[in-house]
């Protein structure tokens, strides 16, 4: 297992290199704009330039570029998008808004997620069980910035109850904060939602016909018994690394959510920096997400054999 796991990360990290230096290079071969165009700051643009070495060849400035990184934690200052700023200090400041909102749409998604795909599955066949697989399909179906606007438009245009944009963030408990998240806290959760319950009714939908289960039920066990004790506990082979993986994603967070209601988080400075064309604000924020994604498809991977014993992943 421990093999495989250091495979594995040593595996991601190659990758995680690879799609940064494509980054990167595309970057670098676009045309600077003129330092004398930032006026005030056109100096210490300038002077940070030849720090990272612009003035020679690309293997070169890709070598600096992670020398600076991890020798100083310096990913450069902002140019085009928040000029002058250091980029790492803004996405620190930033960070803790997209962490907020999307554990706030994971804690609230994955455990209505799991019951309702546990009911679905014990009524199969019924009319609750195509309820939610019609609700399910629909939810999975609609894009998360439709469902953001369809909630601006009935919860503060028509209805008048709810703030269409995200408080200030130094009001973390307040009344008025919490108000303001729960539009886009439910634009988050109802993808997610939707996806554990399609993940978790099919996964019980099996277990609960195998032979196991009519000798539970022949040993006096009830169905709800036998579920909960045999059923479920074998579905979370598959439910549970997908749980984790969630977890691990809730960094990432959403772009076009923030930007819709104006969460001054890690997504909205990424469009911002993609927007105005930063070089320095991108590369940061590509390397966070890519980081981001294949850590949770490790973590997801690692998993299986951590839940259930018989799986002996690497191993012949």
């Amino acid at each position: 297992m421990w093999k495989y796991a250091l495979k594995r990360i040593g595996l991601m990290l190659v990758t995680f290199f690879i799609i940064m230096a494509i980054c990167f290079t595309l970057i670098r071969l676009l045309p600077l704009p003129d330092a004398s165009k930032y006026g005030v700051n056109a100096a210490l643009i300038q002077a940070r330039r030849e720090k990272m070495g612009y003035n020679k060849p690309i293997p070169v400035q890709f070598f600096l570029y992670w020398k600076n990184v991890f020798l100083y934690g310096d990913w450069g200052i902002g140019e085009e998008y928040k000029t002058g700023l250091e980029v790492g200090q803004v996405f620190v400041e930033r960070l803790p808004a997209t962490m907020i909102v999307n554990l706030l749409s994971i804690l609230v998604s994955i455990p209505l997620g799991i019951g309702l795909g546990v009911f679905a599955a014990l009524k199969k066949n019924r009319f609750q069980d195509y309820l939610i697989s019609t609700l399910v399909m629909v939810a999975i179906s609609v894009p998360s910035f439709v469902v953001a606007f369809l909630l601006q438009s009935l919860f503060y245009y028509r209805l008048g109850i709810l703030p269409p944009l995200m408080a200030p963030t130094d009001r973390w408990l307040s009344g008025e904060m919490l108000l303001s998240l729960v539009m886009p806290v439910t634009a988050l959760s109802l993808g997610t939602l939707a996806g554990f319950t399609r993940i978790t009714r099919a996964e019980l939908t099996e277990t609960l016909t195998g032979d196991y289960m009519l000798l539970a039920r022949a040993k006096g066990l009830t169905k709800l018994q036998a579920t909960v004790r045999h059923a479920f506990k074998n579905s979370a082979v598959v439910v549970l690394p997908a749980v984790l993986g969630s977890f691990v994603g809730i960094l990432s967070g959403s772009m076009i959510i923030e930007r819709i209601f104006s969460i001054p988080g890690v997504g909205e400075l990424y469009l911002g920096a993609i927007l105005s064309q930063d070089y320095n604000f991108f590369m940061m924020l590509s390397a966070f997400y890519t980081f981001v994604g294949l850590s949770a498809g490790l973590i997801v991977d690692l998993s299986y054999g951590l839940i259930d014993p018989r799986v002996r992943i690497g191993q012949r």
